[in-house]
């Protein structure tokens, strides 16, 4: 069941939770945060206190919400994670890039760069592949790999929140 805003508005938190955990990759604490910024206006408003509550959390927490996000073109949808299971709007996700689609050298390449990234991070590679095609994630991947640390949380942090908005304009009656 698809709420509208204004049913969200009167939810217990449970609820809040229940209906929009799925926005946010395996990590339900971000829509509960955002429950206490309530009202909201519209779905708009909706996702920003979602990136507000990302944003306001702790680094420890921002690394595990980082983290439970999967690997792009990992085997057969390996989580970063490794018990935890690819979500449906991952597959999907990943799978509008083109990323379920690749060619041998191109899934050779995915996997390399996810292994550096891996390595010098100690988290994957988070970007919104619904604003790219599989060429410019691949850039992205080579060109973030020079950031710092702090940098990068922070590209990862604002992804997320992009992939969020996403989630919420898609799961959200208007």
């Amino acid at each position: 069941m698809a709420y509208s805003v204004t049913q969200l508005n009167v939810l217990s938190r449970d609820a809040f939770v229940a209906a929009l955990g799925h926005v946010v990759e395996h990590s339900p604490w971000v829509v509960a945060d955002a429950f206490d910024r309530r009202p909201f206006a519209d779905r708009e408003a909706l996702a920003a206190a979602l990136a507000d509550a990302i944003r306001a959390a702790s680094r420890e927490r921002q690394l595990a919400l980082i983290r439970a996000h999967p690997e792009l073109a990992a085997p057969r949808g390996r989580s970063a994670a490794p018990s935890r299971e690819l979500t449906r709007e991952s597959t999907r996700e990943q799978a509008s890039a083109g990323l379920d689609r690749l060619t041998p050298d191109e899934l050779a390449r995915f996997h390399r760069l996810n292994e550096a990234y891996r390595a010098r991070f100690g988290f994957p590679f988070v970007i919104c592949v619904r604003e790219h095609d599989k060429e410019g994630i691949l850039a992205s991947f080579e060109e973030r790999l020079g950031h710092t640390p702090d940098e990068e949380v922070a590209a990862a942090v604002g992804q997320i929140g992009r992939i969020v908005r996403l989630r919420v304009l898609d799961a959200v009656a208007e």
